[in-house]
Parts: C-alpha cells; structure tokens; sequence
C-alpha cells in the first residue's frame, strides 16, 4: 500500500507548532508560577505585560517559606493576562541573576511593560501584600482566591473533643492573631494539612490561644506559636521541637503516625507495607506450587495479629496471596497494569487513589 506524501504547505504550521509547543515555557511541577531559563527570561519577560519575578535558591530557607505564598498569588493572577507571575532558580541559570544584581534570595523584582529594567520589592512576603504591590504597579484590581482551609479550627467547646480522640493523631498550633512568626508559620501550617487531610487517623489543629488563655494555661503555652502533638496512646500533649519547613512537619507526622505521604500528600512506595509479613511474603514468593498453601495458612495467621492500619494491609496481603493461588504468579503483574490505568485516570477520588496505591505497593512486595 503506498504511503501518501505530505506536502510541505500541510507540513510547515505542523512543525511550526510542534516548535512553539517545544520553546514554549511550561509552569514548573504543575505549579502556577512560571519557571524561568536564560533562554526564555527575555522571551517572557519586558514584552506585553508587567513581570514580577523571584530569584530564589532550591537550598533557601526563606525561599522555601515564601512558595506557597508565592505560588498562591500565581493562582489568583492567573487569569490578568498584563500580568505574568515567575521564578528563576539562581542555582541553575547564575548568569540571569547576576544581570540583575540579585545578591542574596529571595529577591523579588518588579519588571514594568515593555522594561528589563527591574525596581526591588521590598515589602512583606506574603501573598496579599504580594497582590497589593502588582495590582499598585500594573493597575489591576486582583484579590487573593482563597483556598478551602484543611486546618481544624478549635475552640473551647470542640477541643476536648477533637484532641483527646483516642483514634487521633493530633498537632496543635496554639497561635496568636498578632504574631508575626504565628502569621509566617500560617501558610505552611496549611500546607501540612492538606498533605494529611486524607488521613482519618491524622487531624491538623490549630487554636487562637489569645482567646481561650484557659486552655493555652491549661496545656503550658507560654509563647506563640506553640506547638504540641497529642498521639492517640497519650492526650498529656508533648511539645513539638522540630524545624518548621514543610518537609519537617511532613517526617514527623509520617515517624509518629506511620502515615507514609511526601510533602506533595502523595503516598510513598513504602505505603501499605508491614515489616513483620516480609519474611512470610518472601517464603510465599519462592515456594513450591504444591507448598503455597501452607505459606499462606502462615501469612493468614500473622496477618491476624496485627491491628489498626496494619491489620487493614495485612488483609490486603491476604486476598492477593489467595488471588495468586488461584490465578497463578501472573495474577501481580496483571493486577498492577490495571491498577496503574486506572489511577491515571483523573476522575478517580482521592481516598480510591490511596486505596490502589496501597495495593500496588504490596503487589511490589510479592513481584520481586
């Protein structure tokens, strides 16, 4: 069968687009800010729209609390089309920022219409000061879209309620509406709880301890913010003395409730797996076809010991060593396919999503 040709008039805008598409800069991780490069900085920025850009450093701590801030008033400039909202990782394009004088990170620039010559910003680091500045600067009239909160807000009558459920986990922020380290810690704070708001077993707090001073009294809270963990083994409260990036409150709650999500609320590879059935996996995993039984009455039965969450994934190993029994060892390899097509699909809630992550981590344990 001959192939048709393709003229070069039908084929120019093709290739013409595919280049746009391949130049064309992409937001970072999903992310609403726009990454910059040294190609693309002036191909972006100085043209038809009013830049403000932050010059920052993966490594940078102050880099780091600024992001949600950051990435919040992206989202809400997102549609003011005289206004772009970017980022230059300093790290990895020097040349960029040393154009511009940037010394130390973050620095935050403004670039007018139509200019690369930049003014420094100098105000408050956060997302409406942040907003107030570029709606002064490019005559737009934007508020901050607000976000739904996975904070639990606690007040006197729901404390005791909430904090001393014996089937919780819970951190509390005790915090002052005037605290300025209590204001920088808020957009974190929220960060935390939306990475555990999927997690039954796990609930982010925090109590304006400047209007129920009984309870801020109560549990010894002598300045803001406190923060105290309460374990579903003890409601005395234990302070918690860890650093306060997104990425230490994410391992602590991880330690402590043995949730397994990374800074993103996504479930890590380690998810769903029990230490005390690896050694049971494995006796399954290279038995006789006329020994699997027996390997598996053995799993059955320590899988029968175990309790709270580990009991729930000891069944989950359960069924798909009965599953293999029945089906044969291609049972895992098939099962993972359709779980892997299943969870690419965008329509799947969240609590599926964790449920068949789960089951493909353990499948893991019995492929290999």
């Amino acid at each position: 069968m001959a192939i048709p040709q393709i003229s070069r008039r039908t084929l120019l805008p093709v290739l013409l687009l595919l280049a746009a598409a391949a130049l064309s800069p992409a937001a970072a991780d999903g992310d609403e800010v726009l990454a910059l490069t040294e190609s693309t900085f002036e191909k972006e920025v100085g043209q038809d729209r009013g830049a403000l850009v932050e010059f920052y450093a993966p490594w940078c701590g102050h880099c780091k609390k600024l992001a949600p801030e950051y990435e919040q008033l992206a989202a809400s400039f997102k549609k003011a089309k005289s206004v772009l909202i970017a980022k230059v990782d300093c790290d990895e394009h020097k040349s960029v920022c040393s154009k511009y004088g940037v010394s130390g990170y973050p620095t935050i620039q403004w670039f007018p219409k139509g200019s690369l010559e930049p003014k420094k910003y100098e105000g408050q680091r956060t997302a409406e000061a942040l907003a107030e500045y570029v709606n002064s600067e490019a005559a737009t009239n934007v508020k901050i879209a607000a976000t739904p909160s996975s904070v639990v807000i606690l007040t006197e009558d729901t404390f005791d309620s909430v904090v001393l459920d014996e089937t919780k986990d819970v951190l509390v922020e005790f915090y002052a509406p005037w605290c300025g380290h209590c204001k920088s810690l808020a957009p974190i704070y929220e960060k935390v709880a939306s990475v555990f708001k999927h997690d039954e077993g796990v609930v982010i707090a925090n109590l304006d301890a400047d209007k129920y001073t009984k309870l801020a009294e109560k549990y010894g809270v002598s300045g803001f913010p406190t923060l105290k963990f309460f374990p579903k083994s003890s409601k005395a409260g234990e302070e918690y003395e860890g650093g306060r990036d997104l990425d230490d409150f994410v391992k602590f709650i991880n330690e402590k409730s043995g949730t397994s999500r990374d800074s993103k609320g996504q479930l890590t590879s380690e998810a769903g797996l029990v230490a005390s059935l690896e050694s049971l996996v494995k006796d399954f995993h290279n038995a006789a076809d006329d020994k699997r039984k027996e390997a598996l009455s053995k799993l059955e039965e320590e899988a029968a010991k175990l309790s709270g969450s580990a009991a729930k994934h000891g069944k989950i190993y359960v069924n798909i060593a009965k599953k293999i029994v029945q089906k044969g060892s291609d049972y895992t390899k098939k099962e993972t396919e359709r779980l892997h097509r299943i969870l690419e699909k965008s329509s799947i809630s969240p609590s599926k999503a964790d449920e068949f992550a789960i089951k493909k981590n353990i499948l893991s344990i019995f492929s290999s």
